[in-house]
């Protein structure tokens, strides 16, 4: 799943080879056959600088002797279908970058390496789960946690001030208390739109439920008629009303950084780099604007968010495992996870390294609240529940009149239909 903090961040292949010495045994320098290896990494456009990818590429080369790194950018639009051809091929590269939530698509068509002997070695108990779940394929680890991002509450300082609050809400009730006071004078307490459905996912989550579960019989369910659901969607409906956001539609349509920028929404909720387009809209605001977790249920845990970001995988037709490897437990490992936040205001893979993002505000709010992140079902069918979206239907009828039950027993038979059809 693609979440973008840095707009305009530019990547592009770096193709010079680095003959320096190796730095240890474990760092093998050949592949199988004992020849030096060029190996292909498939990166996704924007995801990472250019400077990220060229300290890279330079300290890898030089730590095994011979290698050369081939980086090859990619972009998005039809990416699917280009990967699903190269893990089909006999030309496959070394390591993708693939969004999280696509890993388990592409492991179901055989071509995705299994990397479950090697999730000790890369000290997998500390990754966010939130992104390492979606990797995770009936027990089996495919996709390696490269990156994260999630939603926070954007808000504007000044009227919080107005309002009296000194201080973020930490629970559901004072969120909603605290909306309450600022939803006053013309003020919107919040500008939420009623099909922000990743929101209601998190208020699910919280109440123990999930948007679908997998059957002992490998069946897929969805679990939008749960009570689960229907007290998330509750809370979700009590939140939107305290808001004049529209009920049919998304936080796209019209853009919500371009309603915060008009300076009467109190609050949003969106990745952190949201705030970068609420500035480029009205640069009054710059210095107006906070950030604080999605409250949970009780003030010692974060609201569940869902998890966006990418995993790096390695295709099984890779003619160079060990050094693909090598380059996947780099990427992942804490010296470039440390370098890789810092540059690009990303989540890093592991909670224990939270506190590098202690300098970046909107960052570091992002990390505390990744500390309870989440994954869609992990199903290869999942983009075809998200290319129709019965969950957005789902909460525009509810938000507008109808039966909880009915609407959740229509929305989850749809998603059900949508994952256990044969892609």
């Amino acid at each position: 799943m693609r979440i973008r903090l840095i707009p305009g961040a530019t990547v592009f292949a770096l193709t010079l080879a680095g003959l320096t010495g190796c730095g240890s045994s474990a760092d093998s320098s050949s592949d199988s056959s004992g020849e030096p290896a060029r190996l292909t990494v498939w990166v996704m456009r924007d995801s990472m600088s250019a400077g990220f990818l060229s300290r890279f590429k330079t300290d890898f080369e030089s730590r095994h002797k011979g290698t050369t790194l081939d980086i090859q950018i990619q972009e998005w639009d039809g990416i699917g279908q280009k990967i699903t051809s190269a893990l089909a091929s006999k030309d496959a590269p070394d390591v993708v970058e693939v969004g999280n939530t696509q890993v388990a698509q592409y492991a179901a068509s055989g071509g995705v390496q299994d990397l479950t002997d090697k999730t000790a070695d890369l000290q997998g108990t500390d990754w966010i789960p939130g992104l390492a779940d979606p990797g995770k394929i009936d027990g089996k680890q495919f996709g390696i946690p490269w990156y994260a991002a999630n939603r926070v509450v954007v808000y504007n300082k000044d009227l919080f001030a107005k309002a009296g609050i000194t201080t973020p809400p930490k629970t559901r009730a004072e969120w909603i208390k605290d909306t309450e006071k600022l939803n006053r004078g013309g003020v919107d307490g919040i500008y939420l739109p009623g099909q922000t459905w990743y929101a209601l996912a998190g208020f699910i989550w919280d109440e123990g439920g999930d948007l679908a579960v997998k059957g002992s019989d490998g069946k897929w369910q969805g679990s939008l008629n749960t009570p689960q659901a229907k007290a998330g969607i509750a809370f979700y409906k009590q939140l939107q009303a305290l808001g004049k956001g529209p009920k049919d539609s998304d936080e796209a349509k019209p853009l919500q950084a371009d309603v915060f920028a008009k300076g009467k929404s109190a609050q949003i909720i969106s990745v952190p780099g949201g705030a970068d387009a609420i500035i480029k809209a009205n640069p009054k605001l710059k210095d107006k604007i906070g950030f604080f977790p999605i409250p949970g249920k009780t003030a010692d845990r974060p609201g569940a968010v869902f998890t966006g970001g990418s995993d790096l995988v390695i295709p099984v037709a890779s003619q160079h495992q060990a050094l693909a490897y090598q380059v996947v437990k780099a990427l992942s490992g804490p010296k470039w996870q440390t370098d890789m936040a810092k540059e690009m205001s990303y989540v890093p893979n592991r909670t224990s390294l939270a506190g590098v993002l202690s300098g970046n505000l909107g960052a570091s709010v992002m990390a505390v609240g990744a500390a309870n992140g989440h994954g869609t079902p992990n199903s290869p069918n999942w983009a075809a529940v998200e290319a129709n979206n019965p969950i957005k239907q789902y909460m525009t009828q509810v938000l507008t009149g109808a039966d909880p039950d009915a609407a959740g027993k229509t929305a989850s038979e749809a998603i059900s239909k949508a994952l256990n059809t044969a892609s």
